[in-house]
């Protein structure tokens, strides 16, 4: 917003972001609308020259634009949005954190206590799908206003995935894993709490019918302690309209 104030708009520009998320979470790209204005007499700009000039003064900062779209005034880039995927990345192999790659720090997840048993994951994973009262997989923040519970979860995957120059290092024997959920919208700390639970699963904590419970719950208190996935591991991937 403030590199958008630097274009000289005739009037102030609020973006309208797409995706919140939390402190620690990354974003591979998402997606902001905005309203630019240029006093009388000046061009406006093309999509090119916007995306050009909103790098030029993004420059010290860790967040790029990709491409700029010229929409109709009743494109809206949150409530409009089809769906939403996220990607939450795993490491398996590491004894203690200190074996995490310098290059994959805050990037990933290392859960602790040896292998996941990844085909009880994968069957938990099932009862994530649908259409479900999501209330135990959400958490409660004083911030956020008390919304529906209900949410669509259209896909869930978990799949091998390859590390940043992982192989270099394919001697130590560490594993990466991708979780990958797609839906319209999700609840607060919804995601990280559901990777959560299917790791629990995957360390025999949890067997995977009680996903099913925890769902059939419906009470946030009743989500296991300490099982909530760290922020760290979790990308928005894509925002899809």
């Amino acid at each position: 917003q403030k590199a958008a104030q630097k274009l000289r708009p005739s009037v102030p520009i609020r973006f309208h972001i797409s995706s919140r998320t939390d402190t620690g979470v990354h974003a591979l790209c998402n997606s902001a609308h905005l309203d630019i204005h240029r006093a009388p007499g000046k061009p406006h700009f093309s999509e090119e020259l916007l995306t050009h000039s909103l790098n030029f003064h993004l420059k010290p900062e860790s967040i790029r634009i990709l491409s700029a779209h010229r929409v109709p005034g009743t494109f809206h880039a949150r409530f409009q949005a089809l769906s939403r995927t996220y990607i939450y990345r795993l490491l398996l192999g590491c004894a203690h954190h200190s074996q995490v790659p310098v290059f994959e720090r805050d990037l990933c997840w290392a859960p602790a206590g040896g292998p996941l048993n990844i085909p009880a994951m994968q069957e938990a994973a099932q009862f994530l799908l649908g259409t479900h009262d999501f209330s135990t997989f959400c958490s409660i923040h004083k911030d956020t206003p008390l919304r529906c519970p209900v949410r669509t979860i259209l896909q869930v995957d978990i799949q091998p995935s390859p590390g940043f120059l992982a192989h270099h290092y394919e001697h130590r024997g560490l594993e990466f894993w991708e979780v990958k959920f797609r839906g319209r919208s999700f609840l607060y700390r919804q995601v990280r709490r559901m990777v959560g639970a299917l790791v629990a699963v995957g360390q025999g904590k949890l067997a995977p019918r009680h996903i099913k419970e925890l769902l059939e719950i419906k009470d946030t208190l009743a989500f296991p302690a300490n099982a909530m996935a760290p922020p760290s591991g979790l990308f928005l991937k894509s925002v899809e309209y």
